[in-house]
């Protein structure tokens, strides 16, 4: 950062300042933990000589404070990934069920940009579908923030909801899914190669605010990868040269972590794990109806409390996830260290 053409690139050196500021809230909390513990234990050897009461009954008070601390810096802890420190694209897909799911769809997006809000991070919205009656078809958000991709990366998966619905004149129970996915947001220097030949591009006219301009001009991309599949679009800027960029950023990111799955299988399990956006595949059920709970399939996390997760309460949910997966990657770690020709060179023995 001293570097005189640091801010040349002010992507990049953006980029470089928010990982170092998502590190910062790990080294700076556990450095000042680590102060208050060592005097502490100063004072509970000299209240303990004098017989002090009233600070012993201080420092018991204390050593809880210190505890929350401990627990949250380990939690930090978990997120360790290479990624994790990363900015990300977060994007909701409405699934099996039409209008249902398109609303239920529009709550999602409510709920996490609820949950942005309280933790401070920022998002932008990149591109929308409405659906065709109400609610929406699809949304992709850009979110920054300390460690955005490490945490919101637990919420890939097929969500489904269950209530009375306020599209049914019977008023009979429904049950809509929605998929969320993220990916981080990388470099351009991820060394991703991306053939002119491979692309189509489709210009069209942005919907949603803008004014006239958006109505006029088709400044809104949408960009196919041939050889993958793989779809991007993007509408937030008013220039089409802009929305370009952001969408190939976007595409570039896409491909990494496809090449990524190719070589890393657990990886790879965590990105599939959206499956269809139907029934059976789902990583957490909120029902409204004939009961209020809200419970996550991976972690037997639940709450009662439904109205609280939609208004963007996660970090229970969040937090037992990144506990249950760094349990699972220490398990996996234990077998492969057990079947390595190592391990079983020492069992022989």
């Amino acid at each position: 950062m001293s570097e005189p053409d640091f801010w040349d690139k002010p992507d990049l050196a953006q980029s470089v300042v928010s990982q170092l500021s998502a590190l910062k809230s790990l080294v700076v909390p556990a450095e000042k933990l680590k102060n208050n513990v060592e005097d502490t234990v100063e004072l509970f050897e000299l209240a303990q000589a004098e017989s002090d009461e009233q600070m012993l009954a201080q420092i018991e008070t204390d050593l809880a404070g210190m505890t929350r601390q401990c627990e949250e810096i380990e939690l930090q802890g978990l997120l360790s990934g290479p990624d994790d420190t990363k900015n990300c694209f977060f994007s909701i897909h409405a699934g099996a069920g039409g209008t249902e799911s398109c609303d239920w769809a529009t709550m999602l997006l409510r709920m996490y940009t609820r949950y942005f809000e309280t933790n401070k991070y920022k998002f932008k919205e990149l591109e929308v579908t409405p659906g065709e009656e109400a609610g929406i078809r699809s949304v992709t958000l850009r979110v920054s923030g300390a460690f955005a991709f490490g945490k919101l990366s637990c919420e890939t998966g097929v969500h489904r909801l269950v209530r009375i619905s306020p599209f049914d004149s019977q008023s009979r129970r429904h049950t809509s899914f929605a998929a969320v996915d993220c990916i981080p947001e990388f470099d351009e220097d991820i060394g991703v190669e991306i053939k002119d030949d491979d692309l189509r591009m489709d210009f069209y006219r942005a919907s949603g605010a803008g004014g006239q301009h958006v109505n006029k001009v088709s400044s809104a991309v949408r960009i196919t990868h041939r050889p993958t599949g793989i779809v991007v679009q993007c509408q937030n800027e008013r220039s089409q040269h802009k929305n370009r960029a952001q969408a190939l950023k976007v595409l570039r990111a896409r491909l990494y972590i496809l090449e990524q799955n190719k070589r890393d299988e657990q990886l790879a399990k965590m990105y599939d794990s959206k499956g269809q956006i139907a029934w059976g595949n789902q990583i957490r059920s909120y029902v409204m109806q004939p009961y209020q709970m809200v419970k996550d399939h991976r972690t037997a996390f639940e709450t009662g409390n439904v109205d609280s997760v939609l208004d963007g309460k996660l970090d229970g949910f969040i937090e037992s996830y990144l506990r249950y997966r760094s349990k699972k990657k220490n398990k996996q770690q234990l077998v492969d260290v057990k079947n390595s020709p190592k391990g079983n060179k020492k069992k022989k023995g």
